[in-house]
């Protein structure tokens, strides 16, 4: 059995790596990975292969940058030839990023079975890119592989067929398992000269966050607050580097005190940061279940979340008014001991990959 796996954007490495490695547990399961280039940026990809010990892409596509049309369009016409020249019996996805659609749809049209990875997840938010595109992706999958029971729900009103759904965890979290004590040995925190819970991390990426000055002018305005208590970490995103010069307002960042603007981390040194973090404020989907799994505090600055279990039994609160004071609210609540308690949600636990593999695999 052959498996194409796609990777494109930096999410989706910490999925297929333990995927990969399951895989090739299999004698019958041959797998290999094709990426698209997506982010195409080395801080954003090239230290995630390494890190993640996957192996040189089988396809490297080379499709990055251009507008999402381009850039899905352009994913699809080289992804076509790759399955002429495979012939897959399986091309599986990760997520819900453009590669991921991008190469499901080929699949789809090209009568390839298609697997999805992190189905079901659902914000209720169609001005998302990554909603519609969860949504399509799913509506062509044959394998619908969930993470938590909130995608159950939404599969079910969906009218997806039961047989093709499986709950079978989160396969982000697999990567944190195996790689916590790694990143541990780093020894990040203390190379940087911090003290563990004695620091906050911000990270915004977000297209509604992040695109008008609007949106940059709050997270300043959260980043100023926080820093006034702890110091903030802050690893900035392309996009958000791009969009603070676009409006002039690079200065007025680097002016704040008690805050480290750096470049995007590599996937064990953030894991060894965010772990010893006293908060994460974040719009990002993944680092709401990585610090679920860490029970570290989470604020999520969007007014919804794909990922509701974070919420609902894990460190996660979602700022549903998008207001930097309601943020600096929560964050002296936390520092004065008012932290969120959470616990780990069901099948968390470092084992999805293998579960996954084993469906397949029958």
């Amino acid at each position: 059995m052959k498996i194409l796996s796609i990777v494109g954007a930096r999410p989706n490495f910490m999925k297929v790596a333990p995927l990969h490695r399951a895989f090739q547990r299999y004698q019958q399961i041959q797998s290999k990975i094709v990426h698209t280039g997506q982010h195409h940026d080395a801080l954003m990809s090239d230290v995630f292969f390494q890190q993640l010990e996957l192996p040189t892409p089988d396809y490297f596509l080379g499709v990055g940058g251009g507008s999402p049309t381009q850039q899905i369009a352009n994913m699809m016409l080289a992804f076509e030839q790759i399955i002429d020249a495979e012939r897959p019996d399986l091309v599986l996805v990760v997520g819900d990023v453009n590669s991921t659609l991008a190469c499901a749809l080929v699949a789809n049209k090209k009568q390839v079975p298609v697997a999805h990875v992190e189905a079901g997840l659902r914000s209720g938010d169609r001005r998302m890119p990554e909603e519609n595109n969860r949504i399509l992706t799913d509506a062509i999958a044959d394998y619908l592989f969930v993470s938590e029971p909130a995608g159950l729900e939404n599969l079910k009103r969906e009218n997806v067929p039961d047989d093709k759904v499986y709950f079978v965890g989160n396969v982000m979290i697999d990567s944190l398992v195996y790689y916590r004590q790694k990143a541990a040995t780093l020894n990040e925190v203390g190379r940087l000269g911090l003290e563990p819970k004695g620091y906050v991390i911000v990270t915004m990426h977000r297209p509604a966050n992040v695109d008008s000055e609007v949106g940059l002018l709050s997270i300043l305005q959260i980043v100023e607050d926080t820093a006034r208590h702890k110091t903030v970490l802050f690893p900035i995103h392309p996009r958000t580097r791009n969009n603070l010069k676009k409006f002039g307002l690079t200065s007025r960042l680097e002016a704040i005190p008690n805050v480290r603007l750096m470049q995007p981390q590599g996937y064990l040194e953030f894991l060894d940061l965010m772990e010893q973090a006293a908060i994460m404020i974040t719009d990002s989907g993944g680092i709401q279940e990585e610090t679920t799994y860490l029970k570290v505090p989470c604020l999520t600055f969007r007014n919804s979340t794909e990922r509701p279990v974070t919420v609902e039994v894990g460190t996660n609160q979602l700022l549903a008014d998008l207001n930097p004071v309601t943020v600096h609210q929560r964050v002296v609540e936390i520092l004065d001991g008012k932290a969120k308690a959470g616990k780990v949600p069901d099948l968390w636990d470092g084992k999805t990959a293998e579960r996954v593999a084993t469906i397949l695999s029958q």
